[in-house]
């Protein structure tokens, strides 16, 4: 029985810890912050219960399977929902639901496209074939031998893959209405990068958000975490939180401790999900770098985000549980965010509003509102300019609405970079990792190990599988699979 520690109790470092312990290992968690979840903490105040980072609840199957392995099932632990509507888009001159239902999903796509629905199934069919050969290649690819590419499965299909396809190559096969080209988008455009620097494989997220649908957990998303956790304290893995790990102690090339603000812990096994950049950085010395500054420097970022959490005293009936207000300039917008990075002149943003699914988290007849605002990572920061974007935002909010919105606020609170610098020691203050670019994706994404430290591992959002809540709880099992298999071998 080895002792493991992991940096970071996000949902990778849950999984990680999970599988670990349930394979007799002793596993601690050191978090540097007050509550345990990274970016997927909680906080409640006057009534208001607020996730503070995801809120989409994707990739269903991802969720059942962790919690399948230690005999037990998602609702276990919570309550899920299927939204409907899945989500709702406004653009310009015209709102669009996306149904939960799939014949009613169909008819949207038939009112807006000639044939709308035929070239959707066929787009669909294709996008779930991408998915679930995803899934198995996600499932066994640790990426750290060019020989995961040449599994069977893989290269029977990998014209089905279509990397070297852009998404919005791939979907202008299908659709020329510019609403139906941007609905289908929107995840890769929020979450990853540009649709024309996307590879086509992405279309998967389209297929889990709009045909498997969108889903929600009673009480919030930090449910998810609540769950994880209590599985990791079953199987004996103790959870730390105010340990802000300071140094990372190695001696010929092997972890031997790491060191707190508070305390010296000894280690076996090191496994850093935090930022890895942070890790690499400012907690090991140079010569133990798996990758130079200028490595970081060269890679491109998902968005980062400027963020307000909202408390209101009046229902909001226009809104639904997740809008997208993409009532701008489109290809202006994410110009700002990937070509010339800047704060953008008139963003696209996104609402969460899930007191319309759920009257745990406001008080009776109040919402509950999160609006995110997609920025570019490192941009100059200040409680200046997130207030000059609130204005911006809230106005069009209450055009929307057509109501009175910031008379009714009783609670706000923003976040944006140098909040998640400060919580999360965010590279250049990112909130989803790395984009998903061809020359960043699968194998060419950072390694789960540190080449020269015997016993040092990663996992997260900037490894392998990739960013997002189900990638997260993937590479936390990737990584504790490899440090199984590899302690059977010694």
């Amino acid at each position: 029985m080895k002792k493991v520690i992991v940096i970071g109790s996000g949902f990778s470092g849950l999984s990680a810890a999970a599988f670990l312990a349930k394979a007799g290992h002793r596993v601690v968690i050191l978090e540097k912050n007050t509550s345990i979840g990274g970016r997927a903490r909680v906080f409640k105040t006057q009534g208001y219960t607020f996730d503070m980072g995801p809120s989409w609840y994707w990739m269903p199957e991802i969720f059942e399977n962790f919690f399948k392995e230690f005999d037990y099932k998602a609702k276990d632990f919570y309550k899920l929902i299927q939204l409907d509507p899945g989500f709702r888009i406004i653009f310009q001159n015209k709102d669009i639901d996306i149904p939960s239902n799939w014949n009613e999903i169909c008819q949207v796509f038939d009112d807006l496209e000639e044939n709308g629905s035929k070239k959707l199934k066929r787009f669909m069919q294709d996008a779930e074939e991408k998915y679930n050969i995803g899934l198995d290649f996600l499932y066994n690819s640790p990426g750290l031998s060019i020989s995961e590419l040449f599994r069977r499965n893989i290269i029977t299909n990998i014209n089905k893959l279509q990397i070297l396809t852009t998404y919005r190559q791939h979907i202008k096969r299908y659709f020329t209405n510019p609403f139906l080209i941007n609905i289908l988008e929107f995840p890769v455009l929020f979450l990853g990068t540009e649709a024309n620097n996307t590879p086509a494989l992405y279309s998967l997220m389209a297929y889990s958000g709009i045909k498997q649908g969108t889903f929600y957990p009673i009480g919030g998303f930090h449910e998810v975490i609540k769950g994880m956790a209590e599985i990791c304290k079953k199987h004996g893995v103790e959870i730390l939180t105010n340990e802000e790990v300071k140094k990372i102690n190695i001696t010929d090339n092997i972890v031997t401790s790491v060191t707190t603000l508070n305390k010296t812990i000894k280690a076996d096994i090191l496994i850093g999900t935090a930022d890895y950049a942070h890790i690499e950085e400012k907690l090991i010395e140079k010569k133990y770098r798996n990758y130079s500054d200028s490595f970081w420097k060269s890679k491109q970022f998902s968005p980062s985000a400027l963020i307000f959490y909202l408390g209101i005293t009046e229902k909001l009936e226009k809104l639904e549980h997740h809008t997208l207000f993409f009532d701008e300039d489109i290809k202006k917008f994410t110009d700002e965010i990937y070509k010339d990075p800047k704060w953008p002149s008139n963003p696209l943003f996104y609402t969460c509003c899930p007191s319309k699914s759920d009257p745990n988290v406001a008080p009776e007849g109040k919402e509950n509102l999160f609006i995110l605002v997609p920025i570019a990572s490192g941009l100059k920061d200040s409680e200046k300019i997130r207030e000059e974007y609130f204005k911006k935002v809230i106005g069009r909010l209450e055009k929307y609405c057509q109501k009175k919105i910031i008379e009714n606020i009783e609670y706000k609170k923003s976040y944006c970079i140098n909040d998640f610098k400060e919580d999360y020691n965010a590279y250049k203050g990112n909130a989803y990792g790395l984009a998903n670019t061809l020359f960043q994706t699968a194998n060419l994404k950072p390694k789960i190990i540190n080449k020269k430290i015997k016993n040092m591992y990663y996992s997260g959002q900037l490894t392998v599988p990739g960013p997002g809540v189900p990638p997260s709880i993937i590479s936390g099992q990737l990584v504790a699979e490899h440090i199984i298999k590899s302690s059977k071998k010694n």
